[in-house]
């Protein structure tokens, strides 16, 4: 191959077999990193290559200054839409975080070597396209009126690719596999290997054999027969395999330009994935120029992030970490003070530490004894230490008296750990990190960066007394900020809810900051370059993805508070598409009350908010027409009910001049008559109409009359008074008759239909204040024709012996589904 490395090597030499020193590790084991130190000292290298995004090398120089605290993580992303990532994260035991400090420490050069971020970036572009058309060919979709290649592509806002990847899986093409088959999810060659040897998961096996191993040179040696190992059994998809390819090649490319800037392959040492290991040498060909040129790109930038152990754990979605970083943690520091012995009675005091810390008492001698039951299970083995399954095993018997759930806690506290990195300031910011940082001084919200929680109370009307506008309106725009973080996940700011009826002119927000915070503020790059650029991006393809109007009306609130006036129009004309597709009430009453919510939001918000009021008016016939037929259900569903009966009533209170009224008020009393629909829901029609002054007293007396009489169900009288009941309480308290009728009925019953019609007027009551109930008591008095003190006295007195034991009766009724 006639190529620059050719001609920097000699035509003679390029054929020539050459052997550097390969250190095969897993990403993230804390013996690999311990036995490459080691390694290292013997070796002396003069060049150390690891593998990494070619271009992110220089950001290791952050890694070694005083202020950085792994885990830390390598973050690239595209520049433009569709937003791909990829994040290499790092923790203090990962064995490429070592090669660093030992480079940094001995002055010694490093490069990574693996793929820069921009190809890695444009290959992934491409396999999600490739993923897309398959799942479009067969669903049918594909055809010539698809969208641009832009907008078709799915968007990955998750961490889809790593350096601590396992080499040879593919989590998407196993997913496709099992959609394709229908089967159970398939286990992995790794884990299959772990079950030839008779460990429960590839963990246990790569601890047992690997991480325990204390031997020089046994490591790397086994890693390196590993590797060729999984090579001879490799299952991947075509297309791992060819990234696989191409990344190795790309990592041979550098090998050559290193030894043709005249290193000695015997002072080079790679440190790199055991799967790839055992092709690093002059036996297979580096990548050419021409293939390198041929490679896909997608413009990326790069920064550092702080990271968490959460994240790095499984528990996070991140395969390729490991289950138990702070326990690996543990291990590296056993290592380091040369006490890997040591490591059970560590990790099982600690576990028995935050058991006593959940309040419940843990001797040392049951710590003891769980020493001995791991030792004692990892020698079943033949095992040099107890591994990580040995140990929780050993906790559960001991320390949870064989009840997992009882330290289940403690376990994930010892396991997973709650470590967060830091970074010094100043450390490769991010343009989010510099406009959240811009927007905290402009808007005065720099004493909140704290870790202590403080209070902060808005309102967002105009301050007439302000000298400028931007003082005036201070408070509107920290709400729409603080907004947009609340839709960015930034857990910084946490609005309280107020109790406002009308008012819609004040919030209340609890602020405190958190690594954590700054983790979810770096990612939210990925979105875009600023805050309103990236909530405006999540908004957007929330509002293309949403298929309910509920969903879509909460949209356009969220647009709404966070003053993006385009990308609320956006979700606005989403939910016009979808209305004309859903006739669910409680969805329509739920998406017209949020549409209500704005409309009301609008002025204070300055917000232009009448293009909602058609759609509001639309909504509204929508639900009215639905009312009737989604009044045939049962009581479970009608609780769910009640509350988007409420939400129409209001509309039609607020809009009244604009919605039907008309058809609300005949749809309302079509349900109020109805003997068959649910009768918690008619009793609720009867009320509304009785409080909007629908409905007079002589049609009441009828009502009340006809429900509540001794020829109708038990279940139908009680429940129907349960829903009058609920409303306008005052209103029903004033009409005398109703409590006539209701002593009549209740007077009636057999012993059976009291019981059952307790249940309900149990409910019905069950809310009433105090004073509600002493007028009640009024209104009985003069039915029963005794002194209202009297009755008061006895209805809020204590129960006699027989009424308790009727109410133990009662309690012991089968209610059935009621």
């Amino acid at each position: 191959m006639a190529t620059t490395l050719q001609r920097m090597l000699g035509a003679s030499d390029v054929t020539e077999p050459w052997q550097i020193q390969v250190f095969g590790v897993r990403h993230l084991s804390p013996s690999g990193a311990w036995h490459l130190r080691k390694f290292l000292d013997r070796v002396q290298p003069e060049l150390i290559l690891v593998e990494g995004l070619a271009d992110a090398v220089d950001l290791t120089r952050h890694w070694v200054k005083k202020g950085t605290k792994p885990p830390i993580a390598i973050l690239a992303y595209t520049a433009d839409l569709p937003v791909r990532t990829l994040v290499y994260p790092m923790a203090r035991y990962s064995p490429e975080y070592q090669a660093v400090l030992w480079a940094h420490e001995r002055r010694v050069p490093l490069e990574f070597i693996d793929l820069p971020s921009n190809i890695f970036l444009g290959l992934q572009d491409q396999e999600y396209r490739r993923m897309e058309w398959a799942v479009r060919e067969v669903t049918n979709e594909a055809d010539e009126s698809d969208k641009s290649e832009g907008e078709a592509v799915a968007e990955s806002n998750e961490q889809s690719n790593s350096a601590g990847s396992r080499e040879g899986e593919d989590p998407l093409d196993a997913q496709q596999e099992e959609q394709d088959h229908h089967t159970e999810p398939r286990r992995s060659l790794y884990d299959r290997m772990a079950m030839q040897t008779g460990e429960q998961d590839y963990d246990a096996y790569w601890e047992r054999n690997f991480e325990h191993n204390l031997s020089d040179e046994a490591y790397r040696l086994a890693a390196s027969e590993l590797g060729k190992s999984l090579r001879e059994l490799e299952q991947d998809s075509l297309h791992r395999r060819a990234e696989n390819l191409v990344r190795e090649a790309h990592m041979r490319r550098c090998i050559v330009e290193a030894i043709a800037r005249g290193v000695s392959p015997s002072k080079i040492v790679a440190v790199v994935g055991a799967f790839h290991a055992p092709v690093l040498n002059g036996e297979h060909s580096p990548m050419s120029d021409e293939e390198l040129a041929g490679l896909p790109r997608r413009e990326s930038k790069l920064t550092l992030m702080p990271y968490s152990y959460f994240r790095l754990s499984a528990q996070s979605g991140y395969g390729a970490g490991n289950a138990a970083p702070a326990y690996f943690e543990l291990m590296w520091d056993a290592l380091e003070n040369n006490d890997l012995d040591g490591l059970a009675g560590r990790y099982l005091s600690l576990v028995a530490r935050q058991v006593r810390d959940g309040g419940t008492h843990r001797s040392t001698a049951e710590v003891i004894e769980a020493v001995r039951l791991a030792r004692t299970l990892t020698a079943m083995h033949d095992g040099q230490a107890p591994t990580l399954g040995d140990l929780r095993d050993a906790a559960v018997t001991l320390l949870g008296h064989g009840d997992l759930s009882s330290i289940a806690t403690a376990l994930a506290h010892v396991d997973v750990g709650t470590a967060i990195g830091e970074l010094p300031a100043g450390v490769s910011r991010t343009s989010i990190q510099e406009d959240f940082d811009r927007a905290l001084l402009k808007l005065k919200l720099e004493k909140y960066r704290s870790t202590v929680k403080q209070d902060l109370a808005l309102d967002l009307r105009e301050n007439r007394q302000a000298k400028t506008e931007a003082t005036a309106f201070l408070d509107l725009a920290r709400s729409s900020f603080l907004h947009r973080l609340r839709v960015l996940g930034i857990n910084f700011a946490t609005v309280v809810p107020v109790n406002q009826q009308s008012a819609t002119w004040a919030e209340h927000w609890t602020l405190q900051w958190s690594p954590e915070s700054e983790i979810t503020l770096v990612e939210s790059v990925l979105l875009g370059e600023t805050v309103e650029l990236a909530t405006g991006y999540k908004l957007k393809v929330a509002i293309e993805e949403t298929t309910t109007i509920d969903a879509a009306a909460a949209l356009v609130s969220d647009a709404c508070q966070c003053d993006l006036p385009a990308t609320m129009e956006h979700a606005r004309k989403r939910l016009q598409e979808l209305a004309t597709e859903s006739f669910a009430l409680v969805a329509v009453a739920r998406a017209a009350f949020q549409l209500m919510q704005v409309v009301r939001f609008g002025d204070v918000r300055k917000l232009d908010a009448t293009p909602l009021l058609p759609l509001i008016e639309e909504l509204f016939v929508q639900g009215s027409l639905a009312l009737h037929d989604a009044a045939n259900c049962d009581n479970a569903a009608a609780k769910e009910l009640v509350v988007a009966i409420d939400q129409m009533n209001r509309i039609s209170l607020e809009f009244h001049e604009r919605v039907d009224e008309a058809m609300w008020q005949r749809k309302l009393q079509q349900l109020s008559d109805a003997d068959d629909r649910n009768p918690l829901l008619s009793g609720l029609a009867c009320a509304i109409l009785l409080e909007r002054g629908w409905m007079s007293n002589d049609s009441l007396a009828r009502e009340v009359s006809r429900r509540l009489s001794p020829g109708i169900s038990a279940d139908l009288g009680a429940g129907w008074f349960e829903g009058l009941a609920g409303r306008n309480r005052y209103a029903l308290i004033a009409r005398q008759v109703l409590w006539e009728q209701l002593a009549e009925y209740v007077a009636s019953l057999d012993d059976e239909q009291f019981r059952r019609s307790l249940v309900f007027l149990r409910r019905a009551f069950g809310s009433f204040s105090p004073q509600e109930k002493r007028n009640i008591a009024e209104n009985l008095a003069n039915v029963w024709g005794v002194d209202v003190d009297q009755a008061a006295e006895v209805l809020d007195g204590p129960l006699s012996e027989t009424e308790q034991q009727a109410i133990a009766d009662l309690n012991e009724f089968d209610f059935g589904d009621l």
